[in-house]
């Protein structure tokens, strides 16, 4: 019950800030956004997902490099607002669900950003697992994490508990989050000769 009382507090709080957000956030995500794209090479025939999308910041940076993008968040206020940007590209779409249960096949998607999400979730390691699911064998996944919430440590140690494979860790100084881009692993078996 205490986690749906966060989920609910958070998805309040940005039904509450969606006429602002972008004002008051859209340089800080910006930059985030720059920072993890930087390090991914999209498809053309790529899924892609955008896990906790906001108001769709990221959508008119990848419009041309993906068959489909989804946006998901449970905020139904930044939704409306990443609807009308979903509106202006034939390959975007939103959608309203929970991080932690989506409402999508296992390993539906070739990459997933998930953007300032994790500092929001009650129980990350249980998100970054939903995450997982839903990610192809070695699909990307691009994670940022608030300093505030998370040190380098235990935001490695989180994407390493996953069965991430990091890839790329930035800690740039203007940035107030980690930047992660992380590959997805099959876990080893272990091999027991009888």
């Amino acid at each position: 019950m205490a986690n749906w009382n966060k989920k609910r507090e958070v998805m309040q709080h940005y039904d509450n800030i969606a006429t602002v957000y972008d004002t008051q956030y859209a340089e800080e995500q910006e930059a985030k956004i720059n920072a993890v794209l930087d390090e991914i090479n999209l498809q053309p025939d790529n899924f892609i997902l955008d896990i906790g999308c906001g108001t769709g910041l990221l959508f008119k940076h990848i419009k041309n490099s993906t068959k489909l993008l989804i946006g998901l968040d449970t905020s139904l206020g930044l939704l409306k607002k990443a609807k009308t940007q979903a509106k202006q590209y034939h390959n975007i779409a939103v959608i309203r669900a929970e991080a932690d249960h989506t409402p999508f096949k296992s390993k539906t998607f070739h990459t997933i950003f998930a953007i300032t999400l994790l500092q929001n979730m009650p129980n990350p390691a249980e998100t970054l697992r939903e995450i997982k699911r839903i990610s192809r064998d070695k699909g990307i996944i691009a994670v940022t994490a608030l300093k505030k919430r998370f040190t380098e440590k235990t935001f490695t140690q989180l994407l390493e508990n996953a069965e991430l494979t990091i890839f790329t860790l930035k800690t740039h100084s203007k940035l107030k989050d980690y930047t992660a881009t992380c590959k997805t692993t099959t876990p080893k078996l272990s091999h027991n000769p009888r």
